[in-house]
């Protein structure tokens, strides 16, 4: 009877698993299909003027379903920006490096060019480049400290946050087209400008 009644609360702790996860996957489709609405409606009219109604509207979704998945048009973006990041940066210090996880992260925003310029022109709170700074200074500050087994130092996180930040507005300037290059010439030049002292200790790490 004991064993019975295992084996059926192992089934019902199974059905609960694939049940999240068929939810998870429904989930990031219902994102994606938000996302690619929100592209639709930046051909149309800048970012601020846009609404979460004509996004709903343009997906095909309530806005039930918008504010179960997002605070707000601008944390949409930022998913769909953090997407791109995780699948570029996938593997850096496994056989990928810094310079190739930056060049795949180019490429993916080429691709897109027109919405991420439309969101790197966007002055409002929870603004792309905030966030583009925030998200790769935590990955690379993450990355040290795992691989080396060590906190980061303050000076080292001086430098990695400069770094950082110099890093996004060349990014930002590329998207406007105020800076011509191919993705892998831009993340050559970004991958040379990392100072010294950073760049030692990512070569130690084969991050670079």
């Amino acid at each position: 009877m004991g064993k019975m009644l295992k084996n059926e609360v192992a089934k019902n702790e199974l059905k609960e698993v694939r049940h999240s996860e068929e939810w998870h996957k429904s989930g990031e489709k219902v994102k994606y299909r938000l996302a690619d609405a929100m592209k639709s409606c930046m051909k149309k009219a800048p970012v601020e003027k846009i609404t979460v109604k004509e996004i709903t509207e343009e997906c095909g979704v309530t806005r039930q379903t918008f504010y179960r998945n997002f605070q707000d048009k601008y944390d949409l973006i930022n998913w769909y920006f953090d997407k791109i990041l995780a699948e570029s940066f996938e593997h850096m210090g496994e056989g990928k490096t810094v310079y190739e996880g930056l060049g795949k992260k180019f490429e993916y925003i080429e691709q897109e060019k027109l919405f991420f310029r439309a969101a790197f022109k966007s002055d409002s709170q929870n603004c792309l480049r905030d966030h583009d700074f925030e998200l790769i200074t935590r990955f690379y500050t993450d990355k040290i400290e795992k691989k080396s087994g060590q906190k980061l130092s303050e000076h080292l996180h001086f430098l990695l946050e400069m770094y950082c930040q110099g890093s996004v507005y060349m990014t930002i300037q590329w998207v406007l087209g105020r800076k011509k290059a191919t993705p892998k010439e831009l993340a050559k030049a970004l991958t040379e400008a990392v100072p010294a002292e950073l760049k030692a200790v990512f070569e130690k790490l084969q991050m670079i």
